[in-house]
């Protein structure tokens, strides 16, 4: 399945630079924005998994990004599970066009294609046998994950033929992995499903700004390669950008003319949201360092933030949700997912 993008060619002058030049993409019914880049992603790191933090979790590998310079680590980690029956397709690598595209992971009933990546950890190129949901609970699969099992008492142990223990991190192109989807892994991809949690853009915002993260700074050996929770926001300037939706293309220009000042208007308005939460915990760290407050006060200050700060994250992705449902085309595709 082919998607249109907004593309940015980089084509590649040494490992860890290029020239950035505009193209316009095939275009279909979904829209996504999508980075062709002229350097093969590195090799997977090798890294061990945490345990599992609690029940309902869902292991969401590592994965190499690319921040328009140079590749950079996202940490593997465990995510709860947006909804009951939820399972993660990683996002992957994949040659076309003379360049690299990321796909780009979602949750949905089922897994589907990721590229044929052996990202370990169950998820061994096809489907995930890291584990599985039954009755409303998951079931977690200790032979591929970290559970202490004194307090889980869903779990089960079973192995199967994992592959080729390869550490490639791309399909097709030189060197890349040769698989394609299948009939099953294609169905998954109409299914229903959601793109990355909250948690999960803050957890790869917060390695796109990390140095240590860079593959010009850990030569393919992050120094933080796993962890055991999403790395997510304390305060508002910490979270990604504010999400701008696709430009509405309903075939009639008055119409997306009209889309698209509503768009303008909640993305100034969230944009307001976020600098004035942000002023009123600056103002709060203010008054804690002119009263010299102990550190148990100061710690308490920094958890309330962080829960301000979800709570804001959360409100805006369902507004940003809903414009986008009130703005879809009668019998338009659903959003998210990837380029096939």
């Amino acid at each position: 399945m082919r998607t249109a993008k907004v593309i940015r060619l980089i084509l590649p002058l040494f490992f860890l630079f290029g020239v950035i030049l505009a193209t316009p993409a095939p275009s279909s019914a979904q829209i996504s924005v999508g980075v062709r880049v002229g350097i093969a992603p590195p090799p997977l790191p090798e890294y061990e998994q945490p345990d599992c933090p609690g029940d309902g979790y869902i292991w969401t590998p590592g994965y190499w990004d690319w921040d328009g310079t140079e590749y950079y680590w996202v940490p593997g980690t465990w995510v709860e599970a947006p909804e009951v029956g939820d399972l993660w397709t990683p996002g992957y690598w994949g040659w076309d066009d003379g360049g690299y595209y990321f796909n780009q992971g979602y949750w949905g009933l089922s897994v589907g294609f990721y590229g044929g990546i052996n990202y370990g950890f169950g998820y061994f190129g096809n489907g995930y046998e890291g584990g599985r949901w039954d009755g409303g609970h998951f079931f977690y699969n200790t032979a591929y994950n970290r559970v202490d099992e004194h307090n889980f008492h869903n779990v089960y142990n079973t192995r199967v033929n994992g592959g080729a223990n390869n550490r490639v991190s791309f399909n097709g192109g030189n060197g890349g992995i040769n698989a394609r989807a299948s009939a099953q892994e294609e169905s998954a991809a109409r299914e229903r499903r959601s793109g990355p949690a909250p948690a999960q853009s803050q957890h790869a915002y917060a390695a796109r700004n990390n140095p240590q993260q860079k593959y010009s700074a850990n030569h393919g050996t992050p120094a933080v390669a796993a962890t055991p929770r999403a790395n997510i926001a304390t305060h508002p300037k910490e979270l990604p950008p504010v999400e701008r939706p696709a430009a509405p293309n309903t075939g009639n220009a008055r119409t997306d003319q009209k889309y698209q000042q509503q768009q303008n208007q909640l993305v100034a308005r969230q944009t307001q949201d976020r600098q004035n939460l942000q002023k009123r915990q600056d103002n709060e760290h203010q008054q804690l360092t002119r009263q010299q407050a102990p550190p148990e006060r100061t710690q308490q200050v920094e958890q309330q933030h962080q829960q301000q700060t979800q709570r804001l994250q959360q409100t805006h992705t369902q507004q940003t949700q809903r414009m986008q449902q009130r703005q879809a085309p009668s019998g338009g595709g659903s959003h998210g997912g990837g380029r096939r």
